[in-house]
């Protein structure tokens, strides 16, 4: 046998410039088109069919079934995809992925891409000296395009040549003819090399070569692209290790529907074949039984077909696959977190745009809805229970006359202000990290002003609880109604804020948001006027009087900023949504 150590350190020094080639191209599509293909699949996944679409549009553009999974996991695990729309995606993917297949049949076998290989790097190379970012990522693609192909060249050439090798053949032989054993043996190299090598397309581009050599016969071949369906599934698997529940069952909802795939393949696989090898003569090429160099192209056939039949048998029973992935997975409620410890701000998912700023809206959601709303009610003596309840606001002011004893700084310290500083953090971050839009970056600056917002309601209620407190039970029944009104006022706000319609439109919200904020406004007015009246009738004390107009001002704050919060919370259409002509959504209106 004339293959040495030094042959195969060739070989695998050809897979790594395949490899390496691939990457680079993949790298400079997603950067080409990473931020548009994101916007479709955080767009474009309402049903089934559009989510297979937009699966297969993504992997076809960026040509990299992977790269689309991981979105998927990504996107699922900041909850932008349910799991259905997950499941749907990833069928289009495995469609998508099948253009890979025909890229290297076609121009690595039927066409000799050698030749210009070399020029085309020195091509795309003149790009990398353009200021242009989008030219510089068009210079990547193209030496990463031609650098594949160079490596492909590599591997034919590296590949052991069966006569010269015979024992190769041989060694072969003893496992092509076990029957179903030996398609089975086949389909587990299949999945083992391509987890070993995190690379469908590479494995498929082995397959193609080992074809084309003679190494192995066309059903053999079939089997090792089954197994290359099983094993790319692991890429997602490996990164839901460490995501949430949701990011899991869709990585497993990949795993078994390929498996599903496979199983129904393997029942039917020769009468299958039988059929791929009579399209493929359809098509004006020889039949793969006669002909090794018939092969590659009908083994690309053969990928194509089975994905495409494949996706659309199980397309109709997303919803059963769903509920079979619910029970391996089951839902994990969260460990109970420390009181300042971040719920949703997740590293894992800090590579893209969209999962940031869904994982930042979250966080500050949840912040607003939790700490600040207990902050706020306890600081004027009042239970979160009753701003839920349908109790009027006079009588729950009424009944809540007990002072809690609410200490506003220490509630602010425990609560907010690790959760803000990380907000913040993660924020600011993700601005100078990843590459934002300028939509996106102006929605990552009004979460920051919606937490800056929230900082400045808790500073404000500190002077208010202290009167509030002290004027509740006071004998002059004048201070004591003005402070009554100014709770009465803040149980109404709040519980128009935390009642907010979660089925509205956006439209319908700042309608909702504009009314409230007007008629507190108005309310806040007459309430001055019925202060300087108190006043000039010396109905109050001046040290009343002095709290009064104080803590008026504080009130106004407080509640205008509760309405404004829930305006940058609530009241924005999702980043990838926004005309271009609102792009400079009232920033200044908010800062």
């Amino acid at each position: 046998m004339e293959f040495g150590f030094g042959d195969i350190l060739q070989l695998l020094g050809a897979l790594g410039l395949f490899l390496f080639g691939m990457k680079v191209m993949s790298d400079a599509l997603l950067l080409l088109a990473g931020n548009k293909m994101r916007g479709i699949l955080a767009t474009m996944t309402s049903n089934r069919f559009l989510g297979i679409s937009t699966g297969f549009l993504i992997t076809s553009v960026i040509q990299s079934s992977s790269a689309t999974t991981l979105m998927v996991v990504s996107f699922s695990n900041a909850s932008l995809l349910t799991l259905t729309e997950s499941i749907s995606v990833i069928m289009g993917a495995n469609i998508g992925t099948t253009i890979t297949a025909w890229l290297i049949t076609i121009l690595g076998f039927k066409v000799s891409m050698s030749a210009i290989a070399l020029p085309l790097v020195g091509f795309g190379f003149l790009f990398m000296f353009s200021k242009k970012e989008n030219l510089k990522n068009w210079g990547g693609f193209i030496i990463g395009f031609a650098i594949l192909f160079i490596g492909l060249q590599f591997l034919k050439e590296a590949m052991p040549n069966i006569n010269e090798n015979p024992e190769i053949l041989q060694f072969l032989n003893r496992y092509a003819d076990m029957g179903y054993g030996s398609i089975l043996l086949f389909l587990f190299i299949g999945t083992i090399l391509t987890v070993v090598i995190q690379s469908s397309s590479a494995t498929m581009a082995l397959t193609l070569i080992m074809t084309a050599e003679g190494w192995i016969p066309f059903e053999l071949a079939a089997a090792m692209v089954l197994g290359e369906n099983i094993g790319t599934t692991i890429t997602a698997n490996l990164a839901a290790i460490v995501a949430n529940f949701q990011a899991k069952r869709t990585a497993r909802a990949h795993l078994i529907f390929n498996i599903i795939g496979v199983v129904w393949m393997l029942i039917l696989f020769y009468p299958f074949l039988s059929l791929i090898s009579w399209l493929t003569q359809r098509l004006g090429s020889e039949s793969p039984y006669l002909n090794a160099a018939a092969i590659p192209v009908a083994i690309s056939l053969f990928h194509t077909v089975f994905n495409v039949m494949n996706t659309f048998l199980l397309v109709w029973f997303i919803t059963p696959i769903a509920k079979i992935v619910e029970w391996v997975v089951p839902e994990k409620l969260e460990l109970e977190r420390e009181i300042d410890e971040p719920k949703y701000l997740n590293e894992k998912i800090a590579q893209f745009p969209e999962t940031v700023i869904a994982s930042l809206l979250s966080e500050s959601k949840y912040l607003f809805q939790n700490a600040i709303f207990e902050i706020v009610t306890h600081a004027l003596n009042i239970h979160r229970e009753d701003i839920k309840s349908s109790l009027k606001a006079k009588k729950v002011v009424k009944k809540s006359m007990v002072d809690m004893k609410t200490d506003v700084r220490a509630l602010y310290l425990s609560k907010v202000k690790t959760i803000y500083g990380e907000i913040i953090r993660y924020a600011t971050n993700a601005q100078s990290t990843l590459k934002l839009s300028e939509i996106q970056n102006n929605r990552v600056l009004e979460i920051k002003v919606a937490n800056r917002k929230m900082v400045e309601v808790i500073k404000d209620l500190r002077e208010l609880n202290r009167n509030v407190t002290m004027y509740s039970s006071s004998p002059n029944t004048k201070i004591k109604n003005e402070y009554d009104n100014y709770r009465k006022l803040t149980v109404k706000v709040l519980r128009e804020v935390y009642n907010l319609p979660m089925d509205e439109t956006i439209e319908t919200y700042q309608k909702i948001l504009m009314d409230l904020r007007k008629r507190t406004n108005k309310k806040l007015k007459a309430d001055n006027e019925v202060i300087d009246r108190l006043i000039r009738e010396q109905l109050i004390t001046t040290d009343m009087a002095s709290s009064l107009v104080n803590d008026h001002d504080n009130v106004r704050n407080i509640l205008n900023n509760l309405i404004t919060v829930a305006e940058l919370l609530y009241c924005r259409r999702d980043t990838l949504l926004i005309p271009k002509g609102d792009q400079n959504l009232s920033m200044e209106a908010v800062a």
